[in-house]
């Protein structure tokens, strides 16, 4: 189990592009030593987008992170719980600057020193989603895409998670004087919104076509690899059959000088 779990490490560690060929290789090093259940494990990995591959490095590389955020998130659920404001509050503070904090030694981990917005979004919302949810902290490491937390977990309905680009409006904000303004600003936030949104599916789907043309060009190796060994196969076969028929015709020429050699004898 110990072995598998590092070679699982070293596959979620790699960079995507560096992903379905390493996951080859040790599928193939866990069959060759007789580990069926390891390499069956590893062959059914599945290659993560890039925002999860930033997230898993960093967990892998200080596996303090998962610990960091899981605690937080079970000091945050017994406030909620308690309804206890201030401390929710001051919990909320503390959860912005982990998130910050792990997000920024995340992409210097993954050497992405200027990242897209989108890659952005998406790893800080994963990282909120590991301290809402125990399932997507314990999946940190092994994750293949960006996870959100839809405020409906383990903290309920009243629970509230920020963001670096996004904070709720409090009773103490005076409204806007212009509606019209407010309308437009909430019109760029939508299309902000969508254009992050457009982002993250262009990336996942890039990432599955990646791997798909990867897969394709295991697969075309394969087929070219069988062809290869079905026309040995077929030259030994056509060789043995013309060796066979050869044995036989000489067994049955002895068998012809045999027979003259008794009838010479009578």
């Amino acid at each position: 189990m110990e072995a598998m779990a590092d070679e699982l490490d070293e596959l979620y560690e790699v960079k995507p592009e560096e992903f379905t060929a390493l996951r080859t290789k040790l599928t193939a090093a866990a069959k060759q030593r007789g580990d069926a259940d390891t390499a069956k494990q590893i062959s059914a990995a599945r290659k993560p987008t890039t925002a999860a591959w930033v997230v898993n490095r960093i967990a892998i590389r200080d596996p303090d992170t998962r610990t960091r955020l899981a605690g937080l998130g079970e000091r945050l659920k017994d406030a909620h719980s308690a309804m206890a404001g201030d401390r929710i509050r001051e919990l909320s503070r503390e959860q912005r600057r982990l998130v910050e904090d792990v997000a920024k030694a995340a992409f210097e981990e993954a050497e992405l020193a200027e990242p897209s917005g989108a890659l952005r979004d998406d790893v800080t919302s994963t990282l909120q989603a590991a301290i809402a949810d125990p399932d997507v902290a314990a999946r940190l490491g092994r994750l293949s895409k960006a996870e959100q937390w839809t405020g409906f977990g383990e903290f309920g309905d009243t629970a509230m998670v920020f963001t670096q680009t996004r904070r709720p409006a409090t009773v103490q904000e005076k409204p806007a004087e212009t509606p019209k303004g407010d309308e437009k600003s909430r019109e760029r936030e939508k299309a902000r919104a969508a254009l992050a949104e457009a982002e993250r599916a262009k990336a996942d789907a890039d990432a599955a076509l990646g791997e798909l043309q990867s897969d394709l060009a295991t697969a075309r190796l394969r087929r070219d690899d069988a062809r290869r060994r079905l026309k040995d196969a077929e030259d030994a076969l056509a060789a043995a059959e013309d060796a066979y028929d050869k044995g036989k015709q000489a067994s049955r020429d002895a068998a012809a000088v045999v027979k003259a050699a008794k009838a010479a004898r009578r």
